[in-house]
Formats: C-alpha cells, sequence, structure tokens
C-alpha cells in the first residue's frame, strides 16, 4: 500500500476580510489523513472545523485568504491551483457529503439524472451508462428499488434517503478523498446507525479516506480511526481515536467528554460544564485560546501561547497537544472534575398530576365534501391514535422515537397548536379545551412552549427585555407596573444565567445558547406549570448543551415546573427525564421510567433505538440491531403489530394479523407486543437473529 498522505495541510493559516480589516480564522493548523482513514474533527461551532474542512478541498469564500502554509493532495499542493483546474479535482478524486441533504440535490430534477450528470462530466460514461452507474450506486448504499428511486425528485424521498443519495453522488466517482460534514446531525439515530455503517463499508470498498466533521462525541468515537481536537482556529490535540477518549490530555478535550448528558444518579446531579462562550475571531486572546474558559489556567496560560508538541509515548502511538500543563495531566498530579455533582436544591416529584390527557386522536387530511362527490380516494393520515399519558408536579416526561412517530404532533395537541379530533386533557385537576380559543388567559398562562430553533422563535426586531416584557404583559393575570414588568425581566435573565445587560439585546447579538436560554426564559415568564421543550437542545453544541440540560433541571427545582420533553437523543432523554414514553407510528408502545425504559426487558423498537445510540467509548462495541427500513407512511399504517414490518423479533403471522396488548412489567412499567414478557426477558439477554442489510424503502 502507498503510505504517502491522501491530503495534508502543513502550517496553515486562512483570514477573513471582515469590515475592512484581515481577521485570522485558522492558525497555524497541521493535519494529516492517511489512505483508509477516517479522521475526526470535533469542536464547538465558531471553532474553524468547517473553514479548515472546506479549505482542504481549496475551496473557500470570497472574502477568505490563505496568506500561509500548504495543502498537499497525494504529494500535490492545491494552493496555486487555478479554479478551472481545481473543476477536475472536486467531484472526480474529492468529494464533500454536506450536513442539509435536500438542499445540496436540485429539486428540478430527478434523483438519477443528478447522479448520472457527475459520470458524465468526471469518467465521460455515455447517458445510458452514467444511468446504470446511478442505480448501480443507489443500489450499493441499500435504497431498495433503486430503479424507482432514480425517477424520483429529491422532495419524495425522506430525510434519510437523501443523505444516501448524496453519499451515493460522492462515491460514484471513486474519490481518493471524502469531506463528511456532519452529515447524520439531523437525522434520527436509527436511520444515523445505518448512514454510518455505510460510510465505514464503502469508505473501504473504495479504498478512499475521510474527513468526518461533527461535534458527536459518540458517532465519532464509534466511526474514527484518528480525531483532532480544534478550539478558536487552533488544534489543541490530534490522537488516536481510543487514546483520546481514554486519556485525554487536553483541558478542552477533558471537558467536552465530561459535558456528554448520561444516565446519573439522582434526579438532582448536574452536569459538568465548560463556562464562557468560544471567542469571535477579532477577539482571540494572546496566550492560549482557550485560557479565559480553562479550569486549570495558570498566568502564564494567558500571557504565552503553548506550542503545538508531538509526543510519542512507550506503546510507540503518536500524538499532538499544544497546552502548558499536559504532562501534570498525564502524571495525574493535575485533575479535572469529570464527574456529575450533587445540586444543593433538592425537589422530587410530586404526588399530583399537572396534566392527564386521556385517548387523545388526530387525523390529517381528511376527506373533504368535494373527494366523496368526485370519489377521489385520498389517505388520511392518523399521527396520533388513542394516546394516554399523565405528567407529575416538578418531573420531566421524555418522549421519544422517530420522525414521523407522532412526538410533535401530540405536543402540539397539548399546547393548543392542532385541534385533536377527539379526547380529554385535564390542566391541574381542571379541563383544558382542546380548542385554543376556547382556553382562558389563566389556562395558557400554565402552558408554554420552547421550541427547536430559537432563531424561529424569537423576533429579531425585539430587544430581548422587550420580547420578555411583551410576554410578562400577555400572560401574567396580575396588574403590574412597568418598574414590576422591569424588575421580574432581570429575574427571568438571572434564573437563565443571563445579566441584566442582555435586555438590550437584540437575537443576532447573541450565541445559538444564549438564544436558547431566553426563549426558557419566556417560557417561565408567568410561572407555568407545564413547559412542552420540543427538541430544545438539538441544534446545540455539546457544551452547550449541558449548560441547557443542566438550567432546565435548575428551574425545576427552584420554579416547581414540570416538562414534556421531546428529544431524539436519547441520552439526553436518560439524563433528564423521570417517566418516558415510547412512540412508533402514532402509537404508544412503551411506557416507564428512565430505569426501566432502559434496561431489558424492552420493546424491540426501544431496544433498537437504544442499540443505535453511539457511545462516546471506542472500545465499546456498538450495538448490532439495525431497523430494516424506514418508518412506513401514516397514510397506510400496517395491520396487526405497527412495527411488525421492521422488529427484529418478529414471531409470525400474529404480529402481522393482530393487534398487540399491553403486558405489565413490573411497577407501571408497560410494553405493547405479542411476546410475553418473560420470554423478552430471555430473547434481549441474547443477541437477536441475523437480520437482513438495512434497505431504505421509499414510499408510493
Amino acid at each position: 500500500m502507498n503510505d504517502q498522505p491522501i491530503i495534508e495541510a502543513v502550517d496553515l493559516c486562512i483570514d477573513y476580510r471582515l469590515n475592512k480589516r484581515w481577521l485570522n480564522a485558522i492558525q497555524s493548523v497541521s493535519l494529516t489523513i492517511n489512505p483508509l482513514e477516517i479522521h475526526g474533527l470535533v469542536g464547538e461551532s465558531g471553532s474553524g472545523k468547517s473553514t479548515l474542512a472546506l479549505a482542504l478541498m481549496r475551496y473557500l469564500a470570497p472574502n477568505a485568504r490563505i496568506p500561509q502554509g500548504r495543502i498537499l493532495f497525494e504529494g500535490e499542493d492545491l494552493i496555486p491551483k487555478t479554479t478551472a483546474e481545481m473543476r477536475e479535482i472536486w467531484g472526480s478524486q474529492i468529494n464533500l457529503v454536506p450536513q442539509d441533504a435536500l438542499a445540496s440535490l436540485n429539486p428540478a430534477y430527478r434523483i438519477g439524472e443528478q447522479i448520472a450528470e457527475i459520470t458524465r462530466l468526471h469518467k465521460g460514461l455515455s447517458k445510458p451508462e452514467a444511468w446504470d452507474r446511478a442505480v448501480e450506486m443507489l443500489r450499493r448504499v441499500r435504497i431498495a428499488d433503486p430503479e424507482a428511486v432514480a425517477r424520483r425528485h429529491p422532495h419524495q424521498l425522506s430525510g434519510g434517503m437523501q443523505q444516501r443519495v448524496t453519499i451515493a453522488m460522492a462515491l460514484s466517482t471513486q474519490p481518493r478523498l471524502l469531506i463528511l460534514d456532519e452529515p447524520t446531525t439531523s437525522l434520527d439515530v436509527t436511520t444515523e446507525a445505518v448512514i454510518l455503517d455505510l460510510f465505514r463499508d464503502l469508505i473501504r470498498d473504495n479504498e478512499a479516506a475521510a474527513l468526518y466533521v461533527s461535534h458527536d462525541l459518540g458517532v465519532v468515537a464509534q466511526l474514527c480511526d484518528r480525531v483532532t481536537v480544534m478550539y478558536g482556529g487552533e488544534v489543541m490535540a490530534s490522537t488516536p481515536v481510543i487514546e483520546m477518549y481514554q486519556r485525554p490530555l487536553h483541558p478542552y478535550t477533558i471537558s467536552l467528554l465530561a459535558s456528554l448528558p448520561r444516565p446519573t444518579e439522582g434526579a438532582e446531579t448536574r452536569l459538568p460544564t465548560i463556562d464562557g462562550v468560544a471567542p469571535s475571531l477579532a477577539e482571540r486572546p494572546h496566550g492560549c485560546v482557550f485560557a479565559p474558559r480553562c479550569p486549570v489556567a495558570l498566568d502564564k496560560c494567558f500571557d504565552e501561547k503553548p506550542p503545538l508538541e508531538h509526543i510519542r509515548d512507550s506503546a510507540g502511538t503518536s500524538r499532538l497537544i499544544k497546552c502548558h500543563r499536559w504532562r501534570e495531566i498525564d502524571d495525574g498530579t493535575l485533575a479535572i472534575a469529570t464527574t456529575p455533582v450533587q445540586a444543593e436544591a433538592s425537589a422530587p416529584p410530586g404526588q399530583h398530576y399537572v396534566l392527564k390527557a386521556r385517548d387523545l386522536d388526530i387525523t390529517f387530511e381528511k376527506p373533504k365534501l368535494w373527494d366523496r362527490i368526485t370519489r377521489k380516494q385520498k389517505k388520511a393520515v392518523h399521527a396520533v391514535d388513542d394516546v394516554s399519558l399523565s405528567i407529575r408536579a416538578r418531573s420531566t416526561l421524555g418522549l421519544v422515537g422517530e420522525s414521523g412517530s407522532g412526538k410533535t404532533s401530540l405536543a402540539r395537541i397539548i399546547v393548543g397548536l392542532y385541534t385533536a379530533d377527539d379526547g380529554e386533557i385535564e390542566l391541574l385537576d381542571l379541563p383544558l379545551s382542546l380548542d385554543l380559543h376556547e382556553r382562558s388567559r389563566e389556562a395558557l398562562s400554565e402552558l408554554q412552549m420552547v421550541f427547536q430553533n430559537p432563531n424561529d422563535a424569537l423576533n429579531p426586531y425585539r430587544t430581548v427585555g422587550n420580547a420578555l416584557a411583551r410576554t410578562i404583559n400577555r400572560l401574567v393575570t396580575t396588574d403590574m407596573s412597568q418598574a414590576a414588568i422591569q424588575r421580574r425581566v432581570y429575574e427571568l435573565l438571572n434564573l437563565v444565567r443571563l445579566t441584566p445587560q442582555y435586555a438590550t439585546r437584540y437575537p443576532a447579538e447573541l450565541s445559538g445558547g444564549e438564544k436558547q436560554r431566553v426563549a426558557i426564559a419566556r417560557a417561565f415568564a408567568a410561572n407555568p406549570a407545564l413547559v412542552i421543550a420540543d427538541e430544545p437542545t438539538s441544534a446545540l453544541d455539546v457544551s452547550v448543551q449541558s449548560v441547557i440540560l443542566n438550567l432546565l433541571k435548575d428551574l425545576r427545582a427552584q420554579e416547581g415546573a414540570s416538562y414534556l420533553f421531546i428529544s431524539h437523543n436519547l441520552s439526553a432523554v436518560s439524563y433528564l427525564a423521570d417517566w418516558i414514553i415510547v412512540m412508533y407510528l402514532g402509537h404508544i408502545v412503551e411506557e416507564g421510567t428512565q430505569e426501566q425504559v432502559y434496561n431489558v426487558p424492552s420493546h424491540p423498537y426501544t431496544e433498537a433505538l437504544l442499540s443505535a445510540i453511539p457511545n462516546p467509548d471506542p472500545t465499546v462495541e456498538q450495538g448490532e440491531i439495525r431497523l430494516d427500513g424506514e418508518v412506513p407512511s401514516a397514510r397506510r399504517i400496517p395491520s396487526g403489530c405497527r412495527f411488525h414490518t421492521r422488529c427484529p423479533r418478529k414471531i409470525g403471522a400474529i404480529c402481522e394479523d393482530e393487534t398487540p396488548p399491553w403486558r405489565d412489567a413490573g411497577d407501571e412499567h408497560f410494553i405493547r407486543c405479542h411476546i410475553p414478557i418473560e420470554e423478552l426477558i430471555a430473547l434481549q439477554q441474547t443477541k437477536p437473529d441475523a437480520q437482513p442489510q438495512p434497505v431504505a424503502q421509499a414510499e408510493d
């Protein structure tokens, strides 16, 4: 095998021109990726990950420049090349798999045409040959009926299938280097697990190399061979993946790993966090770039930039480290706290219920009068089907399931954004109308929502203080003077760990984590009994995510609020929730405490979800269960058990023909399955039978 690196950055610097001056974004970065290596690039938003990844392709923004360094692709420097010369390399030898698959696909062209265009341009194939190659690539990324999918448009495919298409496009020319820019961030955990398996297999089949950019340390642990950690445009550490997780030497790496959510003993434990925010390009410190946030920084760290040292241990492992104190960490004389801590306040869940929902049901796109007159067959979407749940005071109900399971529809029924077709809701032991317009002001103040994207939830033309004051005015039932409202605004900011100065700022002046804190403060403006949090941490870095999760626990203890916490991040749910409900195709398939749901016995669907969680320890073998296909359409719900089309524990025709019963696993732990509890326990203590390769099914 050729030992020459596929790609190598040598002392690379990148500047951006902003407000008529050049600001440094990447400072003296060196990075090497060898053949067949998957190299992880991790760090918070603003660390320079994406800038470096695109720079390795010699693909820079119009206001960027490379004042120093080299980019060697198989020994050839890319920096002097013209755009025309780079076009010969882009698409044929270096390809990009982007984060947003739908945005990267042309909505006007069929899938097969978009893949075929690449091979016609770079491989000189004829139209029939290019089409056959496109179909073959779709088959290689395990899409069922590739001939049919090739004739479809991007909007006709699910998110997971769209991402498979971009992988097929990137690999169609058998490139030497793949740049993977957070390609699984928006995917369900089950789809993510299958996509990661695909990356691993196809990269090795093509004898390629890859740079995997991500802030998900669990994914990096399971996929990558080597990891480089960036912060503030500089390399903090670079090491084999096992060494990074088992023996991290940089305080930033240690702090990132410590902030990962995981199940903890007791409701009042708090994750370690990284104080402060990453510096902007104009605010990079003179000394160590991480010093202002480092828990063990010395005066020397603020005054003197540490060198990037190349070290090799007794086992011959090579790593890079940039820290004045790494030797103290290595020999054990300096320790950084990594275990969750016990909070001072203790507020166990109450005995009474703040919310009870019974037999909720909603169907979208029901046949209208004209459809009946014209006898048009229009299949309705049964999004929520006969769902009941209860939430105790000062507790968190975690709601999990893949996209299309009905989680968000259920939440919107409760908050009133959707009007249920049937069912009952009680809030604080009083009936709550299903119609939002019939709900009283008092009821509205007791029920608030935190959305996934704070950018969409905050008015860009209102200051933080104005947004909070407006919410207080509209929802607080007692008359308040302007002075009292202003005091309440400051109290809310203090609750979410923001200073009073933030009241005069606009959303554009805040980081992503700060915006989400403001959204949480607004939700607590009227001291609600229940807050519905719909994926509130999914778009945040792991360090910011830990801050928000701790904040939600603090507010639960201090304000006595309860949460309905919706997420596909099962690790976050396990950290925050007391009680968990698992949904699939509009049905609840399991409910119980966090300990019950995350251990044997569990519903086969829950078992598959847990198996797919990327473990942030590369020495721990990833779960072997991979679900076959995608979630069926809610327009065509399978008969019998709704999960039987994908279930690795399917026992026969009974699963296809009969609706499964609720089975009592003890202590209010219920599982909807045909398999008796004792048999389920025995099955789940052994590996499931060999399963077919996961195949992405296309919807009709």
